[in-house]
């Protein structure tokens, strides 16, 4: 038996039983984790301090806040409210203000943490159970300080990558123990988080194929993760879920016009993210330059030992590097999927040295990490005072019962106006092909979402708004550009002598 090569599991297989190798764990079960996870929670709870100091940190919380706010009333998802994400966050933000109240993201924010510990938790598990105690330790320590380097509006908001990665390394584990019903049933939670937590998958079937009893886990694993899928899709529209979820972004991940300004914004979240691990490039180019992280089993004092390779690692990363890839934004969120494969990577390249050099790259590690955590803290949030403003204004024009359209890329207004929005169609981007500042050709009414159109006209035909708020501030998708806007607005609407930072208010003529 120990004279098989070890598979990529860290384990020797053979047809009736796999074997595990031997690896350094020195604590006890319970033990261990009694002194690791205080660490790591107190850890956690540092690093995700700055998700407090403000109402919110992105637009796509308040996009979520508003959906569970319609969502409360009797709305449906991909009827009533649309959005090209898959329903778990929605749901999970809806059931939190059911129990704590719509007023703040204060309890959705504690969930992130918990989140983002639970990643850390499960990390450190997947590290223990390749290379023993240090490395549970060691990669249990990266994860929160890694997951921090990047623009804070993207490491401190409660929203997709936060809550997917649980669910990815949770796959991970669950795979390297055989567990391949809860393997899919955690495949299943990051695609219904969103769509791009699904590149999970392909390293899971990477260890099924080097596991035994492949037929009979494989068959667990699509069970596992096809019935929540279809599940979810019956408890919404399953023709709206397939249409927003998977059909419906084709002209979403259009390059064309943009080249410029996506590519540099990649190239700067890649530099961020390069920055918050400095102190691991040099370990892990020592591990490639003597092996130690071949995609076969890892090298230790110039002999093969029996300890797990990397080839799922590489996979995961590359999945992962896809995943960022997909849709050619490049938003600095996405890239928080890199961060469980580079931190294990890391981990793999680090227990190979000695104990002493671990410290310098663990203290270069927090020490990165303590200037992205000042940044959180001490970093201006213009644009949130800008939304602050402009809800304060929509608030004195309007009366609790009246609906508002805001034309813009601020979702967040609603929330924070406490007005219910006047069409499912909460941003300007579905209407009109705009997200993440793209101002090349493919902006306007012929890139809108197939059919969104009419059903915006029929909205606010059926139900006119109260207010309509023109957010644009000479974007591309300005009123102006867009015949079937301007139209209605000359028609129906008149423009307030007060405008709030450039935001235009309108309301209804008397004609209208």
């Amino acid at each position: 038996m120990l004279a098989e090569p070890p598979s990529a599991l860290g384990y020797v297989s053979s047809p009736r039983r796999t074997v595990r190798p031997q690896v350094p764990r020195t604590g006890r079960g319970a033990g261990y984790w009694r002194r690791l996870l205080p660490a790591l929670a107190l850890l956690t709870a540092v690093t995700r301090l700055p998700s407090f100091l403000h109402p919110l940190w992105s637009p796509d919380e308040g996009y979520l806040a508003v959906q569970a706010r319609i969502l409360a009333d009797g709305g449906a998802l991909y009827d009533t409210v649309v959005d090209r994400k898959p329903p778990l966050l929605p749901w999970l933000y809806e059931a939190v203000f059911a129990l704590f109240g719509d007023a703040s993201l204060h309890a959705v924010k504690v969930l992130a943490v918990l989140a983002q510990l639970l990643t850390a938790a499960l990390l450190a598990a997947v590290a223990r159970d390749r290379w023993g105690d240090r490395a549970g330790w060691t990669a249990g320590v990266l994860c929160p300080l890694v997951s921090i380097g990047l623009n804070p509006e993207d490491t401190q908001a409660a929203t997709f990558e936060v809550f997917i990665l649980p669910f990815t390394v949770g796959a991970i584990w669950c795979a390297g123990r055989g567990r391949w019903g809860a393997a899919g049933l955690a495949v299943a939670g990051a695609l219904l988080t969103k769509q791009t937590g699904g590149a999970v998958l392909l390293p899971v079937l990477w260890l099924l194929g080097h596991a035994p009893a492949r037929r009979a886990g494989l068959a667990r694993l699509t069970a596992g993760l096809v019935l929540p899928v279809l599940a979810a899709a019956l408890l919404t529209v399953p023709s709206g879920f397939l249409f927003w979820t998977v059909t419906g972004s084709g002209a979403y991940a259009t390059f064309t016009g943009s080249e410029l300004h996506v590519v540099s914004r990649g190239v700067a979240n890649t530099a961020l993210l390069c920055l918050a691990c400095a102190g691991l490039f040099p370990p892990v180019v020592r591990a490639l330059r003597t092996g130690g992280l071949r995609t076969g089993s890892l090298r230790a004092g110039g002999k093969r030992a029996p300890r797990p390779g990397a080839a799922d690692l590489w996979l995961w990363l590359a999945a992962s590097c896809f995943a960022v890839l997909l849709g050619f934004h490049f938003f600095g969120h996405y890239f928080l999927q890199l961060v469980p494969p580079v931190v294990l990577m890391a981990t793999a390249a680090l227990r190979l040295l000695p104990h002493d050099r671990l410290a310098p790259a663990l203290l270069t590690s927090a020490c990165v990490c303590a200037l992205f955590l000042a940044w959180g803290i001490l970093a201006p949030r213009p644009e949130l005072g800008h939304v602050q403003r402009l809800a304060d204004a929509v608030r004195a024009r309007t009366a609790p019962t009246e609906r508002v359209l805001v034309w813009g890329m601020h979702p967040e207004t609603y929330w924070l106006a406490d007005r219910a929005p006047a069409s499912r169609y909460l941003t300007a981007g579905l209407l009109t092909n705009y997200s993440g500042g793209r101002a090349g050709p493919e902006v306007g009414e012929k890139y809108a979402v197939a059919g969104a159109w009419p059903v915006l006209v029929s909205e606010l035909r059926s139900r006119p708004p109260a207010l309509i708020v023109d957010d644009s501030r000479g974007k591309p998708y300005a009123p102006d550009r867009l015949p079937t806007l301007r139209g209605l607005l000359a028609r129906h609407y008149e423009p307030l002598t007060q405008t709030v930072d450039g935001a235009v208010l309108y309301v209804r003529s008397s004609g209208g």
